[in-house]
């Protein structure tokens, strides 16, 4: 996934072994015709053009989508601007209209500004472009819809839902994060031949997980702990959800006795002060520790907090503790051992506050990282668009997540896998990452609605369709 500066990088890159800027739009243009006709075959299909290399992609296309036999209309927005948009449409035999004259097709190809534009486009034009695209049955945009900011993942204008969109080369951060990325609906990536970019963001994929040897017992699947607070069911269930990542051994740890409430398999260890606690988190065997689901916010939660960050075990920072690491910012950055915080958007909201101005951060996975470098931790912004973010810089956007995950405690389901998928690798960005596809996995397994506890249940079936055969 590229921004605009990385996209014209990578194909400058292209360029300089000697492929020119027209062989490259012929490239683009005809695999995104190709698609267009495989999805759309012979309908009928208006095709817009502007005045920038996006309007030349879609000269290509009505080429090549007429000689498919496809009746193909185009309306131009100008002339073309550029050197190889010109020579795109010279090449194109058919007649070209006027966008001010153009009439709704069953099919519609966008390909008046893609993704370079920085601006909102003009009241009479966007009121023709939506009346176009309304009126279609079916609608392409070619690489990015017009009117969306492809840096800034926002809409310039009004948003503008497409049926397919078609990115050119590489995906763009409109792709993939909100509120742009809903109204891509369905998203394919088609290739032009550029390289991977050093750095650049990626989509997060399907893991690999690697099945117990011969060699392993409980301590080397991974010793979950969950500290319990004021609320102990959200433990227990990063708990459970713990178990059904993957973990060898788990245990929470707890003022009083819950042992009678607990399940026969979850370990209740007794600790009712802060002392005690860190005497508990002391165990060398520990493979990662989970403290915030339930916790709390008071005084008691506040000490519990400070007892998991002077451990020595790497360590996830979920819902409430997130709200209390604001004054121990340097306690958590100048840690030994990793830590992995996970807010949602008021959570993010308030750590942000507490690191400084992110401002001038221009979307969510640019602001993960600024907070992730404020507090050398690695971090979880929750959403529909979820990002994953290193202090490094590295950056994991998990689009299009499950609707049905909008349910009280599938956070805390989250929170108790990334805790056993740390606990088995110790690898901080790829536990979120591979935490993040089983509960989406999970959520699409478990049926149309369920409650957090089923959905627990259902991440060992996840985990299997990940293991390394």
């Amino acid at each position: 996934m590229l921004t605009v500066a990385q996209m014209v990088a990578a194909e400058q890159a292209v360029f300089d072994t000697g492929v020119s800027v027209d062989a490259l739009m012929l490239r683009a243009g005809q695999a995104a015709g190709e698609m267009v006709w495989r999805i759309g075959g012979v309908v009928p299909t208006l095709i817009l053009c502007g005045p920038g290399n996006n309007g030349g992609d879609g000269y290509v296309i009505a080429e090549f989508l007429q000689d498919k036999g496809v009746p193909v209309t185009v309306a131009a927005m100008t002339e073309p601007r550029t050197d190889a948009a010109r020579n795109a449409r010279a090449r194109y035999k058919g007649d070209v209209i006027a966008l001010a004259d153009a009439v709704p097709k069953a099919q519609l190809v966008d390909c008046l500004f893609g993704s370079g534009l920085a601006r909102a486009i003009d009241d009479a034009v966007w009121s023709k472009f939506v009346g176009l695209v309304t009126a279609s049955r079916r609608s392409f945009a070619v690489d990015l819809p017009s009117g969306a900011d492809a840096d800034r993942a926002v809409w310039l204008n009004d948003p503008l839902p497409f049926d397919h969109v078609l990115a050119l080369g590489a995906y763009k951060y409109a792709h993939l994060l909100e509120p742009v990325a809903s109204d891509c609906r369905s998203l394919s990536l088609i290739d032009i031949g550029v390289a991977a970019q050093h750095g650049a963001a990626t989509r997060i994929a399907k893991p690999v997980i690697v099945l117990p040897d011969a060699q392993s017992h409980k301590y080397r699947r991974g010793l979950v702990v969950v500290l319990a607070g004021a609320m102990p069911g959200a433990a227990l269930l990063a708990a459970r959800a713990a178990q059904g990542a993957g973990a060898g051994y788990v245990k929470i740890i707890g003022a009083g006795d819950a042992t009678a409430q607990l399940p026969a398999d979850i370990v209740w260890v007794r600790a009712d002060d802060a002392d005690t606690v860190g005497e508990a988190l002391s165990d060398p065997r520990i493979g990662a520790v989970l403290a915030g689901p339930g916790l709390g916010r008071d005084s008691r939660s506040e000490a519990l907090v400070d007892a998991a960050l002077g451990c020595c075990h790497p360590l996830v920072l979920d819902a409430d503790a997130l709200h209390l690491i604001g004054a121990r910012r340097q306690k958590v950055a100048t840690r030994a051992a990793p830590v992995l915080l996970t807010p949602h958007h008021g959570e993010f909201e308030a750590m942000a506050e507490a690191a400084g101005d992110m401002a001038t951060a221009p979307n969510k996975a640019l602001r993960a990282v600024a907070l992730a470098a404020a507090f050398n931790a690695c971090v979880l912004y929750k959403g529909a668009d979820s990002v994953i973010a290193a202090p490094d810089g590295r950056v994991i956007i998990a689009d299009r997540r499950c609707a049905w995950l909008s349910v009280a405690g599938t956070g805390d389901v989250l929170a108790g896998c990334i805790a056993t998928r740390l606990a088995n690798h110790g690898q901080t960005l790829h536990a979120l990452a591979e935490a993040v596809w089983l509960q989406d996995r999970a959520a699409r397994n478990a049926g149309p609605a369920f409650t957090a506890w089923q959905l627990a249940q259902a991440l060992p079936l996840a985990v299997e369709s990940c293991l390394e055969r």
